[in-house]
């Protein structure tokens, strides 16, 4: 996400990190390629020259400031204006109604559908809510069994009317339904649609009038860049809408769109697509996605997405096997489960400050503990529990059943034992020892 861009910062900034003290010559140096690396982004010429011609202000009117670096006082100023141009602070979700209603609009292609599951999985998942789908495409063949298959996925009920043509109709009954059934939110998909095509848009207009959602939804490709963008601005016009959301922001995107967006409706973006599962999507804060863009990653979010797999109960029973040397190869498969359920690997380490340059090249795919858990499927359930007894002829056999060789299988199980040894400090006798080794930590970093 915004690697490109991040890069093509970096290297504005280099710049002016090297000089002593902050003049008029090296900050126009360091933004002129500032102002290259946005438009480049696809960000707008006009809003791109706006931004840089504020940082220029804000930097040079804190020159007093001899305790900062001039390569950190322009990343500073820099992280500040991104913050503003994606919207300061995170809105939510208005979900005061009963039901509330979420009315999802936007163009064809733009992956509406799956967006309407993804919410109905976060509201559900994440805020305790009863979810009601409601397919109101009446036009995409596929549309009303797409949202079927991905409804019973998530296992959210889906309303549909396969022979009714009219949406508002549809709607309403829907809304009715889910008060019968106490539906806390019904979420309504509608058909995707061109801006310029007057037909539709009275029809989503009419749907929204009807309704009266407490929360219309623009939903965008990322990926389309600026005419993203524009089109955002030509639905609003129309429709008012509540928020945008930012699609396959996990693509080839440049990222003009979510800089910029905010700035050109004056509509917060509320979600953002990161990937084809039902939970990858992610509310949008803007100073967080500013950190990640300046390559800062961004450890509130992967902090939070971490509590969202821990069990109290079973952290507690884990720590007692630990602390008795009890940790097993079946504890570590349970581990790993944990983390695969947090999303992407690579996305997961470029939210840690300072991994995001280092991954850029590593490719690491969505199955990456994949050969791990065959090494460890391989073993007996008796060699799972008691890790002690993995002599050479079961190494051997567990290389052979698992497809790896004998090398990778001794690794992993090398590993394992340090990981084991170093969880057993941490939470046992070895406390005297960790509390030595932060006091020498401590000393050093003063």
């Amino acid at each position: 996400m915004f690697e490109n861009l991040n890069e093509k910062l970096e290297k504005a900034f280099k710049v002016i990190k090297g000089q002593g003290h902050i003049t008029e010559i090296n900050v126009a140096e360091s933004l002129k390629d500032v102002r290259r690396a946005l438009v480049d982004a696809d960000v707008n010429f006009k809003i791109a020259k706006t931004f840089t011609e504020n940082v220029k202000e804000k930097v040079l009117g804190r020159n007093v400031l001899t305790a900062v670096s001039p390569g950190q006082l322009m990343v500073k100023v820099v992280h500040e204006e991104l913050t503003e141009l994606m919207g300061t602070t995170h809105e939510e979700l208005n979900l005061k109604g009963s039901p509330a209603i979420i009315l999802i609009a936007g163009l064809q292609g733009s992956g509406k559908t799956t967006f309407s599951a993804k919410l109905a999985n976060y509201l559900k998942a994440k805020k305790g809510k009863k979810v009601l789908l409601t397919a109101c495409d009446v036009y995409r063949p596929a549309a009303i069994d797409q949202l079927k298959v991905l409804g019973e996925q998530i296992q959210v009920e889906v309303y549909t009317e396969a022979d009714v043509k009219d949406p508002v109709s549809i709607a309403k009954r829907a809304i009715s339904h889910a008060k019968t059934m106490g539906h806390q939110v019904v979420v309504v998909d509608t058909a995707g649609r061109l801006a310029i095509d007057a037909q539709m848009m009275d029809e989503i207009s009419a749907l929204k009038k009807a309704l009266n959602p407490q929360e219309t939804l623009f939903v965008v490709d990322a990926m389309t860049g600026q005419d993203a963008v524009n089109t955002a601005r030509a639905f609003n016009q129309r429709l008012d809408y509540e928020g945008v959301v930012l699609t396959k922001l996990d693509g080839d995107t440049r990222g003009g769109a979510a800089l910029t967006i905010r700035s050109v409706v004056d509509k917060p973006i509320k979600f953002v697509g990161i990937g084809e599962k039902m939970d990858a999507i992610d509310v949008f804060h803007p100073r967080r996605m500013a950190d990640r863009i300046l390559g800062m990653g961004d450890i509130v979010s992967l902090v939070e997405k971490a509590q969202e797999q821990y069990d109290v109960d079973e952290a507690r029973k884990l720590q007692k096997k630990i602390a008795k040397n009890q940790f097993n190869f079946n504890d570590f498969l349970s581990q790993l489960q944990q983390i695969k359920k947090m999303g992407n690997v690579k996305d997961l380490m470029g939210m840690i400050p300072g991994m995001g340059k280092a991954m850029k090249d590593i490719d690491l795919e969505d199955d990456a503990f994949k050969g791990i858990e065959a090494i460890i499927h391989s073993m007996t359930p008796k060699e799972r529990e008691n890790p002690a007894i993995l002599n050479g002829s079961r190494r051997k056999r567990i290389a052979e059943g698992s497809g790896k060789n004998i090398q990778e299988v001794n690794s992993l199980i090398k590993q394992f034992e340090d990981t084991r040894k170093m969880m057993r400090m941490m939470t046992t006798g070895g406390k005297g020892k960790m509390a030595n080794l932060m006091r020498n930590v401590q000393g050093m970093r003063r």
